[in-house]
This record gives C-alpha cells, sequence and structure tokens, in this order.
C-alpha cells in the first residue's frame, strides 16, 4: 500500500465524516420532518462510506483519524443549525453534485453501491433544491436556454433583450464609423448594415448551438438514465424514493410508489428524467433552428434603428438622426424591461439611455481620434 493510497483514504474519510456531519445539521435545522429524515439518511449513508475508507485505512496499517468533522464543515454546519437547512442547501448540493463521479476513479469502490449512492445524494439534493426555488416539482434544474435564460422563459422578455443587444452594439460601431473624419455617409451605411448581417448572424448562430448543445445534453443524460434503470433498478427506486419522502409522502407509500414505478422500465424512464433530472423528454429544450431565426431577426431588428437616418442624410444631420431616434428607442426598451424587473419605468428606461448614448459617445471619440491619427 503506498503512502499515496493512505493520503486518499484519509481525504475520503474526512469528506465523508464532513457530509454526515452536515446532513445531520441540515436536519436538525429542517422544519419539514419529511426533508428532515432524508437527510437523516443521507447522513447515515456517510456514516457507512467513512465506515469503509477507516476499513482501508486500518486494513494499510495506517493511523486513524478522529470521526470529527473539519473546520469548514463545523461552520458550514453551524449555520444550517442557526439559521435552517436552506441556508447551505445550494452549497451542499453543488459539491455533491461536482462530486457525484469522484469515486469512479477509486478501484476499491469496484462493485459497491457507494459510486450509485453518491449519485443519489447529488439527485436528491438537486429534487430539493429546485422544489424550494420553484416550489414545484421536477422543474427545470437541467435546462439549458440561451444567454437570455437568467431572466425566464418568457417570450416578450427575450424579444426585448434581444432587440436591445442589437440596437446598443450597432449603435456603437455606427457612431465608431462616423466619429472618423473621413469616414462618409456611404462607409458609415455600409459599416452599419454589415454590423447589421454579422450581428444577426452571430446571434443566431449562438442561440443554435446553445439549444443544441441543451438537447443533446438532455439525450445523454436520458440515455445515461436509461442505462441505470437497466443496470441498478434497485439503486433507481431508493433514489426516487427518497425523493418522494422529500416531497412529503410518508416512506412506506414512497417506498410502494417507487417500487410500482420502477417496474415498467417506459414509466421509469418518463418519471426519473422528470423527476431527478427535471428534464421533460417530450421536449428536450425547443427547436434550435427557431431559437436561431427568432435571434436572427430580433437582433436585426434593434440595430436598423441606428442606421435609418443615413439612408436619407448625410453628414452630422445624419449622425445626429442617428442619435435621436436610437436614444428613443433605447429609453423605450428601458421602459419595457422594467415590466419584468419591476422597476420605475423612468429610472429603467433612463438607465438605458445613458448607458447606450454613453457607449456611443465612446466608440465616437475612439473613432475620431483614429481618423485624425491615420489623416
Amino acid at each position: 500500500m503506498s503512502s499515496d493510497d493512505v493520503r486518499r483514504y484519509r481525504e475520503n474519510f474526512q469528506d465523508e465524516i464532513d457530509s454526515a456531519d452536515q446532513y445531520r445539521a441540515m436536519a436538525a435545522g429542517e422544519p419539514d420532518e419529511a426533508v428532515a429524515r432524508v437527510y437523516r439518511e443521507l447522513a447515515a449513508m456517510e456514516d457507512k462510506h467513512a465506515t469503509f475508507w477507516e476499513e482501508k485505512l486500518r486494513a494499510a496499517n495506517a493511523q486513524v483519524p478522529a470521526r470529527a468533522p473539519s473546520w469548514r464543515a463545523r461552520v458550514l454546519s453551524w449555520t444550517a443549525r442557526r439559521f435552517g437547512a436552506q441556508t447551505i442547501l445550494p452549497t451542499v448540493a453543488q459539491r455533491e453534485y461536482k462530486d457525484r463521479n469522484s469515486y469512479l476513479a477509486h478501484p476499491e469502490t469496484s462493485g459497491t453501491k457507494m459510486v450509485a449512492q453518491e449519485r443519489t445524494h447529488a439527485r436528491v439534493l438537486q429534487s430539493i433544491l429546485v422544489s424550494r426555488t420553484t416550489g414545484t416539482p421536477g422543474s427545470e434544474v437541467a435546462r439549458i436556454e440561451g444567454r437570455h435564460s437568467r431572466f425566464g422563459g418568457n417570450a416578450l422578455r427575450a424579444a426585448v433583450l434581444g432587440a436591445n443587444d442589437g440596437l446598443c452594439s450597432n449603435l456603437a460601431l455606427v457612431m465608431g464609423v462616423a466619429g472618423a473624419s473621413s469616414a462618409s455617409g456611404h462607409a458609415v451605411l455600409v459599416a452599419g448594415l454589415a454590423g447589421l448581417v454579422a450581428g444577426a448572424f452571430s446571434m443566431a448562430f449562438g442561440e443554435w448551438i446553445s439549444v443544441t448543445s441543451s438537447r443533446e445534453l438532455a439525450a445523454r443524460e436520458i440515455g445515461t438514465e436509461r442505462a441505470e434503470i437497466a443496470d441498478a433498478p434497485e439503486e433507481e427506486r431508493e433514489e426516487l424514493q427518497l425523493i418522494y419522502e422529500a416531497r412529503g409522502l410518508p416512506p412506506d407509500e414512497a417506498k410502494e410508489l417507487s417500487t410500482r414505478l420502477v417496474s415498467d422500465p417506459k414509466s421509469a424512464l418518463d418519471v426519473l428524467t422528470r423527476e431527478e433530472l427535471g428534464i421533460d423528454p417530450d421536449d428536450l429544450g425547443g427547436s434550435p433552428w427557431t431559437a436561431a431565426i427568432t435571434s436572427f431577426f430580433l437582433f436585426a431588428l434593434g440595430a436598423i434603428f441606428p442606421v435609418l437616418s443615413f439612408f436619407a442624410l448625410r453628414g452630422n444631420a445624419a449622425v445626429a438622426a442617428s442619435v435621436l431616434v436610437s436614444a428613443i428607442v433605447l429609453f423605450l426598451l428601458g421602459a419595457l424591461i422594467s415590466v419584468f424587473t419591476r422597476r420605475s419605468v423612468w429610472i429603467s428606461g433612463f438607465r438605458q439611455l445613458a448607458i447606450g448614448v454613453a457607449t456611443a459617445a465612446v466608440t465616437f471619440g475612439i473613432g475620431r481620434a483614429l481618423g485624425v491619427a491615420l489623416g
């Protein structure tokens, strides 16, 4: 037995002690008894894992550390007991998700249930975290949408933000080119149209990649789940039981329901992908082509406003008209965004206006400086 093996055993032993202590603290700080019971079951599993590594240390004639949590674990446990399990749930869930496959690299765990149990921990915590965050079971825990997903799935929100991207970026480009003293109105118009087309294609391509990647990730997760149901149905049933217990079902009913579901592989896959992964197997994230085309036209819609005046005007008049039209639209977009952020219409509108105009002023100044410097 090498010193690296002994060091690895000690690290795993300490990690399991820390996890068990945190779960017990979360159970103590959890007002929902059903969820608290799940935390205690997770703690018991971690205690068994700690015993596994303790036995490995004894077999290697190595000193076994005391079963005492680290200072980091003590801080988290104190926080959970003092302020409730919810305060550390995101941290613990993220750690479990990150380490869910860590035991695959340890040959000692081959042939044991430890790898599957660690995955169970990650999924159960994700399920609890999502239900606490959204209040709905089986929600979008694994869904990856476009770059505006943090604002929610509302189509109008996405439309406003997509048009705003096009307006701000193309206004900056147009003002930068217009700032160069040698740039003619024709050159500004060509640059603005080029920026519109290039930006729209870039946004469309980015959205296509985003949605396609989301669908591929979801399909891979469903494939993994299908294989696990076939290879380890009992572990999958235990996962479902813990999830249902966390939702408030008594243990006997949760066990009966999970047993009935796992007995039908097709139904089990449908339920497990929704409950554990938050993926709707009938809709893996929408059409990438729809997302791409929509993004293209939304970006182009916003990007056209800074260019419009250069079709009819030239020189300073065209620049002034471009800024004026863009400023009005910027304010309106900011006002529309306030519908979703619930901020003051005036504050949101003028903030958007200030940011857009300031960006345009900076790029205009850079263009003017470069035009002078390059003659």
